[in-house]
């Protein structure tokens, strides 16, 4: 395994770690004990950073995270969210009092006294522009119940933003092969502070695996079925914002990339930890075979410069034209 320092955080964390969306919910169905397998297998192979939020599955995998890992709070760093639950346009979900029970539910539920990474959920762009809300995380800070804090954006102006209050050391962005545009402006700004990134979706929830096909049926209690058009939240969290049927057509045109490197996923996850700027991926798990599939990326190839120009002029030609959404 692979540590790289998380900005100036002081933490050192995994440059493949997990998200935890697919074992809360919206994902299609997984058992906790399935998850807790996942979790725990992560963890033997080197895996000491994860990512979670307070609407996964309503709290669930914050609680499933803390029964595996209160214990180890010295070595297991934890990452979660908060403004999205109830109405995350609402200005009240920002002021103090609510930021102050949304926190003190996720140690609870985490079973820590403090939360390593606090980050604000894909809130309005307004919440940033104004910025009180960084001054509520500087008391959180102060007071010890979290150790550093940062943003999750949708788009890369918001990104921008977000870096210009000295308190954010951590920025989460939808980031992979189908999602390049980061790689202009917000790295390199990213880069310049010495803010971490942490890139979600990195194998557009499953596109860039290469195994589905048009006809393929998800679950109903999976967003890649009830959020594939933005009905419920940014298209951009499902399939990066590219119509389904246009996602599985373009991966079909990148299946060379798992020449040399065993797989697609193996290949696209390989492609994100190596781009400049990325802290670590965090790709999402339902089971301990996919933790053990996703960290095999840790031991294919890297790309080419000249593969890595290819790429990036498939994603300019081929792809940027079909994403729909802000980003």
């Amino acid at each position: 395994m692979q540590y790289r320092p998380l900005g100036t955080t002081g933490l050192e964390v995994s440059a493949l770690s997990f998200g935890t969306w697919a074992i809360g919910g919206s994902w299609g169905s997984v058992e906790d004990e399935q998850a807790r397998e996942g979790i725990a297998r992560a963890i033997e192979l080197g895996v000491n950073f994860f990512d979670t939020a307070d609407v996964y599955g309503n709290g669930r995998s914050e609680q499933l995270l803390g029964d595996m890992t209160h214990h180890m709070a010295d070595r297991i760093a934890i990452a979660t969210k908060f403004g999205r639950s109830g109405d995350w346009q609402d200005p009240a979900n920002y002021q103090e009092p609510a930021i102050r029970a949304f926190c003190e539910a996720s140690l609870r539920r985490l079973q820590r006294d403090t939360i390593d990474l606090y980050q604000i959920h894909c809130p309005p762009t307004w919440v940033i522009e104004r910025g009180d809300v960084f001054a509520i995380l500087d008391q959180l800070q102060q007071e010890g119940k979290i150790r550093a804090y940062g943003v999750s954006v949708e788009t890369v102006d918001e990104g921008l933003l977000a870096l210009q209050y000295p308190g954010v050391k951590a920025l989460q962005v939808i980031f992979n092969l189908f999602r390049q545009k980061p790689l202009d402006q917000l790295f390199p700004q990213a880069q310049a502070q010495n803010v971490g990134i942490l890139a979600r979706v990195p194998l557009a929830s499953g596109l860039l695996t290469g195994k589905f096909r048009v006809d393929h049926q998800f679950a109903a209690d999976d967003h890649r079925a009830f959020n594939k058009n933005g009905e419920y939240f940014n298209v951009g969290e499902t399939f990066a914002g590219i119509p389904f049927e246009t996602g599985v057509a373009l991966a079909h045109q990148l299946q060379w990339i798992a020449q040399g490197r065993e797989t697609m996923a193996r290949a696209a996850l390989r492609w994100v930890i190596d781009s400049p700027g990325v802290t670590c991926a965090i790709p999402g798990f339902k089971s301990a075979k996919q933790v053990e599939d996703n960290l095999a990326a840790l031991a294919v190839p890297s790309f080419t410069e000249e593969e890595r120009a290819q790429l990036q002029q498939f994603y300019q030609e081929a792809v940027a034209p079909t994403i729909r959404g802000r980003y």
